[in-house]
């Protein structure tokens, strides 16, 4: 279980801000229940708050994850990410990754510098190894930033066929990343059956993927693109993630009873 949890976390936190951050509300708040197989693994949590960092208008965008019930009792999870992204620009500032999962352990904090294509990493667990400077690239989005970013595309961005390229930061490392829109379906959850846009996130297949495509997201097709449901199918099993609460939603969310 090392890190599965971390691995649905990231795609959640990879589909949605910027070209328009209007487009999300502040205090928007979306809570998911992770399954792995049968057993109800965990829950994930996504909230928004528009606020200032050093004295510019920011999304503070946090995002808690942890395993419960029996899974809680054999693998500990306790995941906090957080970012302060641009509101004019959709790019990050500021983020932060603090996981533990089980015997595991990472706390790092990155400070974006976009007029120069550099970032100061911090790692905090370690003090003593200090921070450093590393050379970024133009556009460079992290884990939350990137989620909400391809949630305020329009429409028409996101059509059947795009191919969206992005570099995502992640831990302390960067991953071009490529996501597929291969076409529309209908989702059963919760709340009612609503229309979805699946896309197909490129992933590297080996230890922890059955495949390259092992990953499906289904988001609304419409102005929100708020992640219904995703599953990973992974060499042992598969995890699935499902919309379990909304609040704050910018627009409606068309449910069919």
């Amino acid at each position: 279980m090392k890190k599965l949890f971390s691995i649905i976390a990231f795609f959640l936190y990879i589909l949605a801000i910027p070209q328009k951050l209007d487009k999300i509300s502040s205090g928007e708040s979306l809570s998911y229940r992770i399954h792995y197989g049968m057993l109800t693994a965990g829950t994930a949590n996504l909230t928004t708050l528009k606020t200032n960092y050093k004295g510019q208008p920011h999304y503070y965008v946090k995002g808690v994850g942890r395993t419960t019930g029996a899974v809680r009792a054999f693998f500990k999870v306790e995941d906090l990410y957080e970012s302060y992204i641009n509101y004019n620009t959709g790019l990050p500032s500021y983020y932060v990754r603090n996981v533990k999962e089980g015997g595991y352990s990472q706390h790092l904090q990155t400070v974006f510098n976009h007029s120069n294509q550099t970032l100061i990493l911090t790692d905090k667990k370690t003090p003593a190894n200090g921070s450093k400077i590393i050379k970024s690239v133009k556009g460079v989005q992290d884990m939350l930033s990137a989620f909400y970013y391809l949630r305020t595309l329009d429409p028409s961005e996101l059509k059947v066929g795009t191919v969206k390229n992005m570099n995502i930061w992640i831990d302390d490392e960067m991953f071009p990343f490529q996501l597929r829109v291969t076409g529309t379906e209908y989702v059963n959850t919760k709340f009612g059956r609503i229309n979805c846009l699946k896309i197909v996130p490129l992933v590297k297949s080996g230890r922890v993927f059955k495949a390259k495509e092992g990953v499906t997201l289904w988001v609304s097709n419409d102005a929100n693109h708020i992640p219904v449901s995703i599953k990973a199918e992974l060499a042992v099993g598969s995890l699935k993630a499902d919309l379990d609460h909304f609040r704050n939603v910018k627009y409606p969310l068309n449910f069919i009873k």
